[in-house]
Formats: C-alpha cells, sequence, structure tokens
C-alpha cells in the first residue's frame, strides 16, 4: 500500500473513521483470512481468529501510533493469535482444512488454464506448508506469500532481522525436503546456503 495512503487511513483510523476501517478491512481481510487459515489449518478457528484481527483493530485504532504500518500490524496481531491458539492445545499440525480450499481462497489467483496446470503443485505446497513447525510456516508465509519484506516480518514475529534470515533460508529447505526437490547448491563463496 501507498505511505501516504496507508499514513491517511491511520490518521483516519484514530478518529473513528468508520470508512477507514471499511478500507482497512477491504484491503487486508482476504490476506489475514488465509494467512490464519494455513497456520491453524481449521476454517472455523481461522474464521475466529481473523475476526478476533479485526475486532482488536477496532478496539485499538484510536491507540494507533502516527507512524503504524497497517500491514504489520495485522500480521502481528493475526499471528499472536494463531500462536496463542496453538499453545493453548499444547500440539499443532492438526490440519483438516483441504490445500484445495486453500487455494480456493487466495485473494487473486491465476486465470483458470494457468490455475489447472498449477494446482498439484499448489496442492502439494499446501501440504507441504502443513508438516513445517509453525515458526517456519509463518516465515514462509509472511514473506513469500503475503509479500512482506523480511524486515518487517522479523518485526511482526519479534525477532531480529538475522534471525529472520535464517529462518528463512531454514524454511526453504524443510519445504524443498518435504516436496523432494533437491536442496539448493552451494554458494559460489564455498559456503553452504
Amino acid at each position: 500500500m501507498d505511505p501516504d495512503v496507508e499514513r491517511r487511513l491511520v490518521a483516519a483510523l484514530r478518529e473513528g473513521d468508520e470508512r477507514a476501517f471499511g478500507e482497512v478491512y477491504e484491503a487486508w481481510r482476504a490476506a489475514v483470512f488465509t494467512f490464519t487459515l494455513r497456520m491453524v489449518g481449521r476454517r472455523a478457528v481461522a474464521e475466529e481468529l481473523a475476526q478476533e484481527v479485526w475486532l482488536r483493530l477496532a478496539a485499538r485504532a484510536m491507540s494507533l501510533r502516527d507512524d503504524s504500518r497497517l500491514e504489520a500490524w495485522l500480521f502481528t496481531v493475526a499471528r499472536n493469535l494463531c500462536v496463542s491458539y496453538w499453545r493453548t492445545r499444547g500440539v499443532e499440525g492438526l490440519f483438516d482444512t483441504a490445500p484445495e480450499t486453500i487455494e480456493r481462497l487466495r485473494s487473486a489467483g491465476p486465470l483458470p488454464d494457468e490455475r489447472a496446470g498449477s494446482r498439484e503443485l499448489g496442492e502439494r505446497l499446501e501440504r507441504g506448508l502443513a508438516h513445517l513447525a509453525t515458526r517456519y510456516r509463518e516465515a514462509l508465509l509472511l514473506v513469500g506469500i503475503h509479500g512482506l519484506t523480511p524486515a518487517t516480518a522479523a518485526g511482526v514475529c519479534g525477532i531480529s532481522a538475522e534471525a529472520m534470515r535464517k529462518r528463512l533460508e531454514r524454511a526453504r529447505d524443510l519445504l524443498a525436503r518435504e516436496l523432494g526437490m533437491p536442496r539448493p547448491a552451494v554458494a559460489a563463496s564455498g559456503g553452504k546456503r
């Protein structure tokens, strides 16, 4: 989102402008929901968690800082709710949402003929993501799927940029292994990627 538009929306949210809330909701509704769904793997739970994100924004909009980044704020809240969900259950990875369902929920997707050709890969990718530990899945989702910068994703996860870089590297290796793909080649400098 354009930084000027985002600053305008934050200012309007702080003033209680319902139209600004509607704009933010429309801009990030699908992304917040698909992130929570991919994190918890249960549609009903994801719907509740995503709804809680919006309730928290409504409750705290007037206390946003002038320089708040809405995308980072929303994903931080969504991530924390997902982590709390798993923590209170003492278990993670019990997904009951089919990869095809997640594929259909994407806010913007390829044309139908492109989708047909990539459906199998998409399903394999969703299954691979579902098998990753939460910290690796969230890193790939935030950066690879939702397009946050690694620095922003690091802030969402409450870790340093270097820790996120390492987490992303490890997550990519684990996902490649899950998908049965060869590990990345050794970098030209002789060190491992």
